[in-house]
């Protein structure tokens, strides 16, 4: 015991060093939440056109993935996979603090946020946004109780059925955020019943992708080494979700310049628009999809520090999707009316210009920041960390 207490001091400060850190990133985000406030949305990048910025993209990423890294507790309670039911109680985390966080910079984001408790009581049945205030409250109380179920042993045998209860919720949350932009028919990159079933198939992808990035964190700092087996059955099912979020996203350009009034903006976002095509093609196709299905499925590849690289990779490229999808699906004006040239003095028909600026960066960073305080607490003071089956239980699924 001696000899490790110097390693185990220095790992104890280096984990209070992270949280800090973590903690200086949520202090920068609401300083700038402070400045945004105080000067007005003046100093960010955002205008009238271009109403949601990068906190969104961040906060929009933060909730998608918390829905989807819950498909590995999914996979283990409600199809019965032991590999991935000892990993649930960390997906849950990740679920909790991921959606805490990404709410928490929508919130901000948005502006006035005392407000938020007139939206929480005031329910507009009409209004998509009011439906999105239950999901995620309901989401946050059925993964707490899906979690005490898993985590308390007298409450084992209700541990399936709250798992089914989350498999349906997540879809539904997912659904719903992607009914807000499918719903809004004022954007031309919107207005597609495609979108909420292609939120659901990214939001597997991704999810894979940080919950790999998290437990390869998690196994690193505890001096622990992945079961092969089980890190062959988990990068190939993220590559599968990868090749069908990739198929959908196809499917979706494709459905747009099939139809006279959404070529000009398939033309704008996918060749002419700067920087969104080079964002879509370099940042999204290749870097999001290519490189990482090459690492995972290549014979000579496809190792640990591999599939690593494949999942920080496939993050990136969702940030560039979501990036062009909506910073990008704001700057191109509605044509209201396809073939007809339309000028007024409100620069109607013209592609409004968006800079990111620092608060906003700031703000959204400190949504990360938050989930990664929310899931580093959890593993310390709870058991969150996934207790490997034995060989001959896996082989046996």
């Amino acid at each position: 015991m001696a000899m490790n207490s110097p390693f185990q001091l220095l790992r104890s400060h280096l984990y209070y060093g992270l949280l800090a850190a973590g903690g200086l990133l949520v202090l920068m985000a609401l300083y700038s939440v402070h400045l945004m406030e105080s000067q007005g949305h003046v100093i960010t990048g955002m205008n009238n056109q271009i109403v949601w910025g990068l906190p969104h993209v961040f906060a929009i990423f933060l909730i998608i993935t918390a829905s989807g890294v819950l498909n590995v507790s999914s996979i283990g309670s409600v199809f019965n996979k032991p590999a991935y039911k000892a990993r649930a109680p960390l997906a849950g985390l990740l679920s909790i603090a991921m959606l805490a966080g990404g709410l928490t910079v929508l919130m901000l984001d948005l502006g006035r946020p005392d407000r938020i408790i007139v939206a929480a009581t005031n329910i507009n049945p009409t209004s998509v946004f009011a439906w999105n205030v239950v999901l995620y409250s309901g989401m946050f109380a059925a993964v707490a109780v899906y979690l005490w179920t898993m985590m308390e042993k007298r409450m084992a045998p209700w541990s399936k059925p709250a798992g089914f209860m989350v498999f349906v919720w997540r879809f539904l949350l997912t659904t719903g955020t992607g009914v807000i932009f499918s719903f809004l028919v004022a954007r031309q990159a919107y207005g597609t019943a495609i979108l909420p079933p292609m939120f659901i198939v990214m939001s597997f992808a991704w999810g894979m992708a940080v919950f790999h990035v998290v437990q390869s964190s998690i196994y690193a700092w505890n001096n622990k080494s992945l079961d092969e087996y089980v890190q062959h059955r988990m990068k190939n099912l993220m590559g599968v979700f990868v090749m069908a979020s990739l198929y959908f996203v196809a499917v979706y350009h494709l459905t747009n310049a099939y139809f006279a009034r959404q070529i000009e903006f398939e033309r704008f976002i996918l060749l002419e628009g700067d920087p969104y095509a080079m964002l879509f093609w370099l940042g999204y196709i290749v870097l999001g999809n290519v490189l990482p299905l090459l690492l995972i499925f290549h014979p000579a590849l496809g190792k640990s520090r591999c599939v690593l690289a494949a999942s920080l990779l496939i993050v990136a490229g969702a940030f560039a999707l979501l990036y062009v999808f909506i910073i990008g699906g704001q700057a191109f004006p509605l044509s209201i009316f396809p073939g007809y040239e339309v000028s007024s003095t409100f620069a109607d028909g013209a592609i409004a210009q968006y800079q990111p600026s620092l608060p906003e960066m700031l703000l959204g960073i400190g949504g990360i920041g938050i989930a990664f305080i929310i899931t580093a607490i959890g593993i310390r003071v709870l058991d969150f960390v996934p207790q490997e089956i034995q060989k001959s239980a896996a082989a046996a699924e």
